[in-house]
């Protein structure tokens, strides 16, 4: 069953000519998939990940998630859809340094107010727990290490149980060593708890690992 699919996607710019940046972009990600997108610099896939995201709606084609077509619907429901079915992992993990790692986890649960905060406390330890940062949770986020933040930054994106989670160059700011825990990380989520994954990536060991991958070249997508 896919849980996003891009059909036809076109991008322009205007500045001051009109640039077209996504030329027809059509691509499915299935439940349980672990797909990276790759290709060079300037090649479209930051402008594709933020129209995926529903961030940007200035695009033709058609765009769906868990099979509604999202492409048109209003930004305050995009805006609920976003923090109830899209987990986001970034280059830079944008930890709030005056909360705690246990604080920093439950934001995005607080913002969906579906749960009490008792719960969210409960469900972020669990989250935690999987990146093995448990014994974290009460320090501030600026005592952590750069792999440490982007442990916890994956954990925060987990808070709400995403049907997709999708990151933009996760590892791009890491070591080798850190790069590696957080790729098996990844995959951990995708064989054991069967999570959806669309990462955008330059590192080619990583996309290597994943279950599948795009391959952008100049706004179109030439490999999948």
């Amino acid at each position: 069953m896919p849980v996003l699919e891009a059909r036809n996607i076109d991008k322009f710019f205007y500045n001051p000519t009109e640039t077209q940046v996504l030329k027809k972009v059509s691509f499915k990600v299935d439940r349980g998939e672990f797909v990276s997108v790759v290709g060079k610099s300037g090649c479209g896939k930051s402008t594709l990940l933020y129209i995926l995201s529903t961030m940007d709606t200035d695009y033709k084609g058609e765009l769906y998630m868990d099979e509604e077509l999202i492409t048109g619907k209003p930004h305050n429901y995009l805006s609920h859809l976003r923090n109830k079915k899209i987990g986001f992992v970034f280059q830079f993990h944008y930890l709030l340094n005056e909360f705690s790692v246990l604080e920093n986890v439950m934001i995005p649960g607080l913002k969906l107010g579906e749960y009490s905060r008792e719960q969210l406390e409960h469900r972020a330890m669990e989250k935690l727990r999987i990146f093995d940062m448990q014994d974290h949770a009460l320090k501030k986020a600026n005592q952590l290490s750069g792999g440490q933040k982007q442990r916890v930054a994956i954990a925060r994106a987990l808070i709400n149980d995403p049907l997709l989670i999708m990151g933009d160059e996760p590892t791009g700011n890491l070591d080798k060593k850190n790069s590696d825990i957080v790729f098996n990380k990844f995959k951990e989520l995708a064989q054991e708890f069967k999570q959806t994954m669309l990462i955008v990536t330059h590192d080619p060991e990583f996309a290597e690992g994943t279950d599948r991958i795009i391959e952008m070249k100049d706004g179109r997508v030439i490999r999948q």
